[in-house]
């Protein structure tokens, strides 16, 4: 996984194959291709890995986090950024080929859930009758993709993103509250 990454980063998603795989980790094409079966397996592992220790990081971080609405706000975008700043660009590239197929696509959904449920369980003590509406999530989601690409481009500093998340995810639950 890690020669995955690397090829990604260096020479970006396209040059990712299973072949150049197997030639720069240096073993042979039959394990790469029995480990992964196809380049679409290995995109998948490769989010899956990603996602995994993103969702460890925001899982961890909630259970130390001050309990506020700030505080839950501040945590996921915290986590959120630093996940991605610390695979740094080559994520950008997997998202990307992830909508290429509709069994990538089916991943990713999957991962995108399961963030979207984190998220309403830390912030739903925080809103009006405990719920918060899908599309309030959505839009969180959208906002922690957007920011945190923009962060990784160097377009916005690590900073910038984190708290225009943060203020972002406190406004979406204040305008349920209120």
């Amino acid at each position: 996984m890690d020669t995955a990454w690397r090829l990604v980063r260096e020479e970006g998603t396209d040059a990712l194959t299973l072949g150049r795989l197997a030639e720069q980790a240096g073993i042979t094409k039959p394990v790469v291709y029995d480990h992964f079966g196809t380049r679409t397996g290995l995109l998948i592992a490769l989010y899956r890995e990603f996602d995994d220790r993103q969702t460890a990081l925001l899982q961890a971080a909630l259970q130390t986090g001050e309990p506020t609405l700030a505080g839950r706000a501040a945590v996921i975008a915290s986590a959120y950024l630093d996940c991605v700043l610390a695979q740094g660009r080559e994520i950008p590239g997997v998202v990307a080929a992830l909508t290429s197929s509709p069994e990538l696509e089916k991943v990713k959904r999957a991962c995108d859930a399961a963030f979207r449920e984190t998220c309403r369980g830390a912030l739903a003590p925080f809103a009006k009758a405990g719920a918060i509406a899908p599309a309030g999530l959505w839009a969180v989601l959208g906002a922690a993709e957007a920011l945190s690409a923009a962060a990784a481009n160097g377009e916005l500093t690590a900073a910038e993103a984190e708290a225009e998340l943060a203020e972002t995810i406190v406004a979406m639950v204040a305008r349920i509250r209120g």
